[in-house]
């Protein structure tokens, strides 16, 4: 690659602060100004990290020309990127009943909306659950490893899709009630549901990615917030106690149990260290339904419907917010984010409720089930 000559400037190089008057042509091109190199071996030497400049400036560009919803007052920083077109399915792989359904309506699901019942799973289900939610951890699995700085949501929701069928699962969001994409990827102040585009990931982001397959005829959920490159540690401390809600709520989890008394346990810990429970969003009995009773609220004094009894598999997902607990909804009708601009997380697991206590379908198989967040 050649060089331009222009005035004298210090060196981009870390750590060489000679003078420079060789700036990159890419640059030039893309109007990005002060690019100044002293050499050309300073510039090879520094391509890997200078290349970045460049994506982010297409990026930014291609975005100024993306404005869906003029005059919309957004919340935070973030905002929506272009949007690849719907992923397929291959014929072969097993489709729940929304999965062609023109609005992507669950019908199975709306036949039973409204009713109490929890279902008590037997033995042939059980193994069935315990099968989809393995595989359902071994896609956010994928997903935890491509998560990183310049990576788009929209090639995570690529990973996640190609994850899926390799292991002939159907990915359960695409067309649920007609959402587009193959997983949800919600960044900072998006509590859920966020739709994966083409926004690159940034240093100091917060991820979360949502996944839920669909394997011979039940569903397994689960979901995790990665720290993106140098997370502050406000932000830290945030997915910490995020994550230790979880699991402090799944430790009361045993036949006997009243469902309304999760959210009084995460409550708990999480109003004292200074965070909110988000109210608008809630865990739910899973199994061949993706969505179906119980409900199961994360913040206290909550009026939840059922005692927990063996055979019972459900999800608990607390969207913990640094401010205010209330949510908005962008006009794409999905992606709801914080009122006050301010980051979230979420943690999520699969649990079936066992004659003594509860067994963890979704947890990570390795590192002692600890969460990707630890392993930095």
């Amino acid at each position: 690659m050649s060089i331009v000559l222009s005035e004298d400037r210090c060196c981009l190089t870390t750590d060489c602060h000679k003078a420079a008057r060789l700036q990159c042509p890419t640059c030039i091109k893309l109007g990005i100004n002060d690019s100044y190199f002293c050499s050309q071996e300073c510039f090879k030497g520094n391509w890997e990290i200078h290349k970045q400049v460049h994506k982010k400036a297409r990026n930014d560009k291609q975005n100024t020309e993306y404005i869906p919803w003029p005059g919309f007052q957004f919340t935070g920083k973030l905002r929506p990127f272009p949007k690849t077109p719907k992923r397929e399915v291959p014929d072969l792989i097993q489709r729940p009943d929304y999965a062609d359904h023109k609005k992507g309506w669950p019908l199975s699901e709306q036949a039973v909306k409204g009713s109490s019942h929890i279902k008590v799973l037997d033995d042939d289900e059980i193994e069935g659950m315990k099968v989809v939610c393995k595989l359902a951890r071994e896609v956010l699995d994928v997903a935890a490893d491509a998560a990183g700085v310049g990576v788009t949501t929209d090639e995570i929701d690529r990973l996640v899709h190609e994850a899926s069928i390799e292991r002939e699962c159907y990915p359960s969001p695409l067309n649920y009630y007609g959402f587009p994409k193959s997983c949800c990827t919600s960044v900072n102040e998006v509590i859920c549901h966020g739709i994966p585009d083409a926004r690159p990931l940034e240093d100091g982001d917060l991820l979360n990615v949502d996944v839920t397959v669909y394997h011979r005829g039940f569903h397994g959920d689960l979901n995790e917030t990665f720290l993106i490159g140098n997370v502050d540690e406000e932000g830290r401390r945030l997915v910490q106690v995020t994550h230790e809600s979880l699991m402090k709520a799944i430790e009361i989890v045993k036949p006997g149990v009243k469902y309304r008394e999760i959210g009084n346990v995460i409550q708990k810990h999480v109003q004292a260290h200074g965070f909110s429970v988000v109210r608008s969003f809630c865990g739910h009995g899973i199994h061949r339904l993706f969505h179906t009773a119980p409900s199961v609220p994360h913040y206290s004094k909550n009026k939840a419907v059922g005692i927990m009894k063996a055979g019972h598999c459900f999800t608990i997902e607390p969207m913990i917010s640094e401010g205010t607990w209330r949510d908005l909804l962008w006009p794409d009708d999905w992606t709801a984010v914080t009122q006050d601009g301010k980051r979230s997380a979420q943690f999520e697991q699969t649990l079936l409720v066992t004659d003594s206590g509860c067994e963890i379908l979704t947890q990570r198989r390795e590192k002692g089930g600890q969460p990707h967040f630890m392993d930095k």
